[in-house]
């Protein structure tokens, strides 16, 4: 799927949607959603997180774990974690293992972003959405969605 952005709201719209989608999916029960955002610096990719993060209803500001790497925010419905992680500065895969990244692929119901996801591509879960933001305009954004393994269509 394909769609152009023309604002910030509109990703976060796209992002809201998505995220519907997945939930309301009697396949998805007890999955995680694992989502690879990339593209290139001021993309998108933060503005899509946040766009999840409000969906959850996380009142928290979302902003990139650039240099945390990662931050885990809890719902208030306490039924899901949304793990967000920003890779840029990731020079091997292998940095992302000590931050429990095994545990937190295999725990049910978790939602984990990943910003610059490409870097740690050899440790990505199989079943993924990856997400590529590309610019058009200076306010424009190509979205392209690929669900290569998933169990629902957006």
């Amino acid at each position: 799927m394909i769609t152009i952005s023309k604002s910030p709201q509109q990703t976060k719209n796209l992002a809201k949607k998505l995220l519907k989608k997945w939930l309301a999916s009697e396949k998805n029960k007890d999955v995680n959603l694992a989502v690879c955002l990339e593209g290139d610096l001021g993309g998108g990719k933060t503005t899509f997180a946040q766009g999840i993060a409000e969906a959850l209803g996380i009142k928290e500001t979302v902003t990139s774990p650039t240099f945390l790497i990662m931050k885990k925010y809890r719902t208030p419905r306490k039924k899901y974690f949304l793990y967000h992680f920003d890779c840029y500065q990731i020079k091997n895969s292998r940095e992302i293992l000590d931050l429990g990244w095994e545990e937190i692929i295999k725990e049910k119901n978790n939602i984990i972003l990943i910003e610059w996801a490409e870097k740690i591509k050899s440790i990505l879960p199989k079943n993924r959405i990856k997400i590529k933001f590309e610019f058009v305009g200076e306010n424009e954004r190509k979205i392209e969605i690929k669900e290569p393994n998933l169990r629902f269509e957006i």
